[in-house]
């Protein structure tokens, strides 16, 4: 027998929440009526019936044992639409937390069987929130985490599921409650050369240390790219480029505008034992060919982690270099790429077309 509310004891109390569709009553009790020979939820929204024809139920099994069959408008004997409103948003917030690429409203619509705009308004209703601000309140809870480890801020940014820096820097404030510079510094001790380049996908900088290059960025705007050098080395000494410097600046614009060639650089790029191992991997990839998160995670040896693969792909910090755009996923979709889906479609074209 279903729990009795006792918003819902008296029969006054029952006829209201009928009269008034209340679907906050729909898990408490049924009513009947007489005339018809049928019952329903309370929040039936078929024409009312009159109060001395009605008859109240606390059990579907109680209304069958009295004779009455289900409404086939509202279906009595399924889950309340209610119910089944916050299983499908229940699943959509898993999906949410549980995926290195946050799902778009779409997606999430079409595995809830729901139209994107029905969906939106369904979870709303459920969560208090759109479907967008939900999945930014969990990579700002990923990223108030990651900046508790060792790493950039850019790391953690990107660890935590952001495809574009520029998008959490603009709201990082509001969303930490201080700027992300507050929060790790970054560089201490380092010095490096950099420079920016125009090139057919935007503009491309690249920073290195005595090493060997640390950085290779893409975007539409020379200074965002500064301004993201900066954010990921706060406290670094930014020095002339020298003639070394040149030739692997000359390289990587190279790469860009022919990501299928072979070019060889000192890379000093920082990051634990298993995203060395998936950026290895990553370079082993042909060009031409892709890879999804599955199938690198197979090759290193760690078939259940594909989801820390994808993490190790988005803390990629050189571009084409490392070519994290050969990864894709299983459904050979294009996804996921820290400085944009457009750039990552259009380098695999490029690298397609000089087979």
């Amino acid at each position: 027998m279903v729990a009795v509310s006792q918003a819902f004891v008296t029969d006054e109390d029952r006829w209201q929440a009928v009269a008034g569709r209340n679907p906050q009553a729909d898990p408490h009790f049924f009513y009947a009526v007489r005339s018809t020979g049928i019952f329903c939820r309370p929040s039936c929204g078929s024409r009312t019936a009159r109060r001395e024809n009605v008859r109240f139920l606390d059990s579907s099994a109680e209304a069958l044992a009295a004779g009455f069959r289900p409404c086939l408008r509202c279906r009595p004997m399924e889950k309340p639409l209610a119910s089944e409103w916050a299983e499908a948003v229940a699943r959509a917030c898993r999906s949410i937390e549980r995926s290195p690429d946050v799902p778009s409203t779409p997606e999430l619509a079409r595995a809830a069987a729901m139209s994107t705009s029905h969906f939106q308004r369904v979870f709303k209703r459920v969560t208090g929130m759109t479907p967008k601000s939900y999945a930014l309140s969990v990579r700002v809870a990923r990223v108030q985490s990651e900046l508790r480890r060792d790493g950039t801020i850019t790391d953690a940014v990107y660890n935590s599921g952001f495809n574009s820096s520029s998008r959490f820097y603009e709201g990082a404030s509001k969303a930490l409650g201080m700027g992300p510079s507050d929060f790790r510094s970054g560089g201490a001790g380092i010095t490096m050369r950099f420079g920016t380049r125009p090139c057919s996908l935007g503009f491309v900088l690249v920073a290195a240390t005595a090493v060997g290059v640390c950085a290779v960025l893409l975007a539409d705007d020379p200074a965002k790219l500064r301004e993201e050098l900066n954010m990921r080395f706060p406290r670094a000494e930014i020095v002339p480029a020298d003639d070394r410097f040149e030739a692997w600046m000359a390289a990587v614009v190279d790469l860009v505008e022919a990501p299928g060639s072979r070019v060889e650089l000192p890379l000093d790029v920082r990051g634990t034992a298993f995203q060395h191992l998936v950026w290895q991997a990553l370079r082993e990839i042909p060009a031409g060919s892709t890879a999804s998160y599955s199938e690198i995670a197979e090759r290193i040896g760690r078939p259940t982690a594909a989801r820390a693969v994808a993490a190790a792909c988005a803390a990629n910090r050189v571009a084409v270099v490392i070519p994290c755009h050969r990864v894709v996923r299983s459904d050979e979709s294009v996804s996921g790429y820290r400085w944009g889906v457009e750039r990552k479609r259009e380098l695999l074209r490029r690298e397609r077309s000089e087979e």
